[in-house]
């Protein structure tokens, strides 16, 4: 992401943005049981949920899950998330350089530390607000059950962002932007320098190539301090999102009802999987977006070569 030789031509901002939508889908496909898996755990204990289904552990909750509601159930809401990476990663991931270099030009100095927050938090806010309709619809359909009787409230992807625009408000497919802006602002930022330094780090010592080792450790170190700074907002606005009109009058209210009634514990649910599935998704998108670039600018050097 910032270490390039300088024989290597520079992908273009295009190339950045394809690269990194095509490695977020495919990322989010393989990863999204945990997902799941981690929205059950986080509105576990909530009021509004009649079911008698304790879900313990990653491993648990998916098997439960596969039992109980059927496999497919793993993958509810999965359009909404491969939408959401594509109007969201693709900018967040695909515009950083772009902006940190924006940030830092006329200067001769490699980006400093405040180039590279600014960046994160420029691209990670802009991406929210574009792609937060897909977060609300992909975490109610992976909250919904249909045990026990309770009748799902939406049939599937589009039929839920009918159903919130003409119930409830268009206004709605906004909700929780908030907790939402705090967490991914949280996150691109944390998972972007993360990995920028950790990969900057270990290429300039010469402790590994830039290459697929390298790409994958920093993935993990990113992934795992993300999910630590990130795992309150997150739970607040899972919880957020999903619930019902009126429940929770505002997101502090939100916050404050899970820490008098579930203790502080409860800004925690769900980190296993969080973890899991970050650290997962953070391996896959990097690798992937880092072996994406090199080989459409080859691509794009062999037909300059040819005309």
């Amino acid at each position: 992401m910032v270490s390039q030789t300088t024989s290597e031509v520079h992908p273009t901002m295009g190339v950045k943005i394809f690269s990194a939508g095509v490695a977020a889908c495919l990322a989010d496909i393989i990863t999204f049981p945990l997902d799941t898996a981690k929205v059950r755990l986080q509105i576990q204990g909530e009021g509004q949920t009649s079911s008698t289904i304790r879900y313990k552990g990653v491993l648990g909750t998916i098997t439960t899950l596969a039992k109980t509601e059927g496999l497919p159930k793993l993958y509810s809401g999965l359009p909404a998330g491969i939408q959401r990476q594509i109007s969201f990663a693709s900018l967040r991931i695909g515009l950083y350089d772009t902006v940190q270099e924006y940030f830092s030009s006329g200067k001769e100095t490699p980006p400093t530390l405040g180039n590279r927050i600014s960046a994160g938090l420029m691209t990670g806010g802009v991406a929210v607000f574009i792609g937060q309709p897909t977060e609300v619809v992909k975490v109610r359909l992976q909250a919904q059950s249909h045990l026990h009787g309770i009748k799902p409230r939406y049939t599937g992807t589009y039929n839920a962002y009918r159903i919130i625009a003409t119930t409830e408000s268009l206004s709605t497919l906004w909700k929780g932007t908030t907790p939402n802006l705090l967490r991914n602002v949280i996150i691109n930022c944390t998972e972007l320098v993360t990995y920028d330094l950790m990969k900057g780090a270990l290429v300039n010592n010469q402790i590994l190539a830039d290459d697929v080792p390298c790409h994958l450790l920093s993935a993990l170190v990113a992934g795992f301090c993300t999910t630590l700074l990130a795992s309150p907002a997150d739970v607040v606005k899972t919880r957020f999102i999903n619930s019902l009109p009126g429940q929770y009058p505002s997101v502090p209210s939100c916050a404050m009802t899970m820490f008098t009634k579930e203790g502080p514990t409860a800004f925690f649910k769900g980190f296993v999987p969080s973890f899991l599935r970050l650290a997962s998704w953070n391996v896959i998108m990097f690798v992937c977006f880092e072996q994406l670039k090199k080989e459409l600018m080859k691509s794009r050097q062999t037909v300059d070569c040819t005309t």
